[in-house]
Formats: C-alpha cells, sequence, structure tokens
C-alpha cells in the first residue's frame, strides 16, 4: 500500500477529477457494451444521492505526490441501502492497495450514515475480475439486479449487509 493516501469527500471542482472519471467511463465503454455500461458522468455524480470520495497521493514513493489515484462513491437507494459507484484506481497504483483503503473509508461511511446494506453492480469480463475478488474478501455476495437493474449477462449484481 502507499504510505500515505488521502480520501476526502469531494465536490468535483477540482478538474482533475472530470478527467480521471471521463477515464473511468472510457474504460467501461471499451469493455462493456453500451447498455451494460452503468458508471456515472459528472453530471450523475453531482446529484445530492450521491456521495462522492476521492484518494490522493501524499508519499515520495508515489507516482506523483499529490496525485488523483482513486475514487468512489456512495448512493441513496433507501433509508437503509446504498449503492457502491464510481469505483476506480489509477492504473499506476492498481495492486498497492488504493482500492481496498477507498472500499474501507466507504463501507465506513456507510455504517456512520445508517445504512444497513450495500450493493453494487460490476461487469463480468475478465477485465473486472479484480474487482470481483476485492468485494468477495470484503463480504460481498452475488445477488439478483437491485434498484433499477435487469438481468444482464456483461454485469454481476452484489451486496452485504453493514
Amino acid at each position: 500500500m502507499l504510505d500515505s493516501l488521502s480520501i476526502r469527500l469531494d465536490d468535483l471542482s477540482d478538474p482533475r477529477i472530470a478527467t480521471f472519471m471521463e477515464e473511468h467511463l472510457q474504460d467501461m465503454r471499451a469493455t462493456s457494451p453500451p447498455e451494460s455500461v452503468h458508471a456515472l458522468d459528472m453530471d450523475q455524480l453531482s446529484r445530492p444521492e450521491i456521495r462522492f470520495w476521492t484518494a490522493w497521493t501524499a508519499d515520495a514513493a508515489a507516482p506523483a505526490p499529490g496525485q488523483l489515484v482513486g475514487t468512489g462513491a456512495l448512493k441513496h437507494l433507501s433509508a437503509d441501502h446504498a449503492e457502491l459507484k464510481s469505483m476506480r484506481s489509477a492504473e499506476s497504483v492498481r495492486g498497492l492497495g488504493v482500492g481496498r483503503a477507498i472500499l474501507e473509508h466507504i463501507l465506513g461511511q456507510a455504517v456512520d450514515l445508517g445504512y444497513q446494506r450495500i450493493s453494487l453492480e460490476t461487469g463480468s469480463q475478465p477485465f473486472f475480475e479484480p474487482a470481483y475478488q476485492l468485494y468477495r474478501r470484503y463480504g460481498f455476495a452475488d445477488c439478483a439486479p437491485f434498484g433499477g437493474y435487469v438481468l444482464d449477462p456483461h454485469s454481476r449484481y452484489m451486496s452485504r449487509l453493514l
């Protein structure tokens, strides 16, 4: 893991976030058919039901101190249920624990906000296998589609109690 990672609730005003999220959307579009891309764009991330966090390096060994290296969001579905969205680690730091740190932070925030369950949708293609394994390690289990999702061979749905 990186020596020092700062995770903060973000207002999306830093232009580096838009660039980072556009790369996320490009990856999703490159790996999934259009009807199976459920990643949120900047307008959707700005909606009141979304809380969005960014992870920044502050460590001299990192690729560039002060670099945006990860994101994650929580979408309010109901009083006791939230959805994990926009999980992404920069390619330069994948495998260094950024995803774990963001996930742990968001799970803690979800508990603090009073949610009892958190669910997510991720792709079923090989590109998404590291994310799928991370979620399984943190107690997520496969589930039926939730919210507005429908069965889709390009999607996996997961959920866990908090």
